[in-house]
């Protein structure tokens, strides 16, 4: 039976943690050398059609390629990162805490299979985008509130209590 990962070891927090910055930093890297208007933070589909219309074959292009590529890794990395700190920092509940971020690699997927139909001019499920946007939105941002309030604890616990200690 094959060994199952643990997320949550500082080895793959801190492999999760770099992908995460990397990730992150390369979209607006790519959105200003390709001239592009990145459509994944826009749920509104007539928004998101004009958008899509106002770009060039070109750009419609790499935008596909990119949200094909970086954007299947980018909530790998940071679904994988937040869960990871949930898991480590909370152990009771870390596997509940955990959920959000885990719920945000496949809907953030969802979201991109969208978006690439939409690119391409395969499919329009935008009205789709509509309501799967403000969810990976709201599911990334309880994950990464969950992760940063895990680490300012075990910041606390680790460093606060050691100038405690010292007056006494």
């Amino acid at each position: 039976m094959a060994d199952i990962i643990n997320i949550s070891t500082p080895r793959n927090l801190l492999i999760t943690l770099t992908a995460t910055v990397i990730l992150t930093l390369v979209f607006p890297a790519l959105a200003f050398l390709l001239d592009l208007t990145f459509i994944d933070t826009i749920s509104d589909a007539d928004q998101v059609r004009e958008i899509i219309a106002a770009m060039t074959t070109p750009q419609r292009t790499a935008h596909a390629w990119i949200t094909g590529t970086i954007d299947v890794l980018y909530p790998l990395a940071y679904g994988l990162l937040f869960a990871g700190a949930a898991i480590k920092y909370f152990p009771r509940l870390g596997c509940y805490l955990a959920l959000p971020a885990l719920l945000a690699i496949p809907v953030d997927l969802i979201e991109g299979l969208i978006q690439v139909l939409a690119l391409t001019a395969t499919t329009d499920w935008l009205s789709v985008k509509a309501i799967i946007t403000p969810l990976k939105t709201t599911l990334f941002l309880t994950g990464l509130f969950i992760a940063l309030a895990g680490l300012m604890q075990a910041s606390y616990l680790r460093f606060g209590k050691k100038s405690h200690c010292s007056e006494a």
